[in-house]
């Protein structure tokens, strides 16, 4: 199980709205994994943390900024570029280079903003019934996909691989519709069909050829192939109940696929086709059942024997507490496959997995995302655990805006005035610019942001 980078689209499933919708006093609001699992964003009532996930036993804060009530913060891989959405301002998007200590630019739009998603390629932002495609080099808006079906949840998924640019949202209210859009060319290349109940939980696997899905019933969790929207794979979580999927992530190498929800277990499923019916099998009473139960399939509705082939997880965790908002991802630390979740009471759970073998993961280790200092209440899940461990502290904003910085980089871009009105759906551009220059160059990350410098953009950013 090759698990050196990744994906965990959906990340900001645990998030709450930009109305509060967890009640206002939750002090922990919502948790994002970045794109390939080497970075964890937390947003409170009083700020944001960015943390580097490269060890097991230490959590490293990379950086911690004051603003207050995050909903949404998003990191662009391990660059410095950071978005952030706030319930002060649910209508505006910034974006920072939290290194440098600068504000790029914002961006504001007609309605609150439920999630945004980010590769090399692409920015997306999705409100309740329309989604922003802008060109992340240049913030450019490419493209506004206006009236679609409403989606309360902000759901959507967008591909990490910037060459297969893809984006998922629901395609209905009613039924489990996906549409799957090409963020790069700016069309629509499939409509699949993926549930009877409308759809709860969207990821794509790090290539951008597999598409997994979940319903609000939470029983059932399918794969599909993209761009041609075919069945791969069908794996049922339990049968007993109805569940509210939280999150799905693939492993990076796509063979695994892990899910968490409101209960206390998250499980982990392995992609892989079944053995050909000429191989060999242990002559086990299991494999007796086995062929019982497969012979029996070929007389019983499709419904009842689809249910019979559906693979069950590989592997298990439970959690000390259920209801909990939380989001999971599977990654690679210290050269060994992790399962890690994050919950919206604070804490960070690092599972180790046994990619041959599955079964219950083992608790490496857990973290307090934000101390005893934070008035953080300790939970039942910290009661009676000996492997537990206090989050490093971040570095503040004024250390990071303090950061030497070369000479200010003169800009201006596309924009339309707020003056001149919005109709529904329009983007109203709010660019504000800090001094200093804005350009990402982190360790040779890919320059997210690309600002003009010749002076030749049509509008003029306003600082404030």
């Amino acid at each position: 199980m090759e698990v050196a980078e990744g994906a965990a689209e959906g990340a900001a499933e645990g998030a709450p709205g930009p109305r509060g919708a967890d009640g206002p006093g939750l002090s922990f609001g919502c948790a994002s994994f970045n794109q390939d699992s080497t970075s964890l964003a937390v947003g409170t009532k009083t700020g944001y943390k960015l943390f580097s996930l490269t060890m097991v036993e230490k959590l490293d804060c990379v950086h911690e900024s004051e603003s207050p009530d995050v909903y949404i913060v998003e990191r662009l891989f391990s660059s410095s570029l950071v978005v952030v959405v706030s319930t002060t301002a649910p209508q505006r998007m910034n974006i920072y280079h939290f290194k440098k200590g600068t504000e790029i630019c914002n961006y504001s739009y007609p309605n609150d903003i439920l999630a945004v998603k980010l590769n090399r390629q692409r920015l997306v932002v999705c409100l309740e019934e329309s989604i922003y495609i802008h060109n992340i080099k240049d913030m450019k808006l490419l493209k506004t996909l206006l009236n679609t079906p409403s989606n309360p949840s902000g759901l959507c998924a967008l591909s990490i691989n910037h060459s297969n640019s893809y984006l998922a949202y629901p395609g209905s209210v009613t039924i489990g519709e996906i549409v799957v859009y090409d963020a790069n060319n700016l069309n629509t290349v499939a409509m699949i069909p993926a549930h009877d109940s409308p759809v709860a939980a969207l990821t794509f696997n790090a290539s951008a050829t597999k598409l997994a899905s979940a319903s609000e019933r939470g029983t059932v969790i399918r794969v599909f192939s993209i761009p041609e929207g075919t069945r791969l794979f069908e794996f049922r979580r339990g049968m007993k109940r109805y569940v509210s999927i939280r999150s799905l992530s693939f492993s990076p190498d796509g063979q695994f696929l892990c899910a968490s929800s409101n209960t206390e277990t998250v499980h982990i499923f392995k992609l892989e086709q079944q053995a050909p019916s000429g191989a060999e099998e242990a002559a086990t009473w299991t494999a007796y059942v086995g062929k019982v139960f497969s012979a029996a399939s070929s007389y019983l509705p499709a419904q009842v024997s689809g249910m019979m082939s559906q693979d069950r997880a590989f592997a298990t965790v439970h959690l000390l507490s259920s209801d909990q908002r939380n989001v999971c991802t599977l990654a690679t630390i210290q050269k060994l496959p992790r399962l890690l979740v994050a919950t919206v009471s604070g804490q960070l759970f690092i599972y180790d997995v046994d990619p041959l073998d599955g079964g219950e993961c083992v608790l490496a280790h857990k973290h307090r995302l934000f101390g005893v200092d934070d008035d953080q209440d300790e939970g039942p899940e910290w009661e009676g655990s000996e492997i537990t461990g206090p989050a490093q502290t971040c570095p503040s904003y004024a250390a990071t805006a303090a950061l030497p910085a070369s000479g200010p980089v003169t800009a201006t871009l596309t924009g339309y005035s707020e003056d001149g009105g919005a109709k529904k759906g329009e983007v109203i551009p709010e660019h504000e610019f800090a001094a200093g220059p804005v350009c990402l160059d982190d360790e040779n990350e890919f320059p997210p942001i690309n600002w003009c410098r010749d002076g030749t953009g049509v509008g003029t950013g306003r600082r404030s």
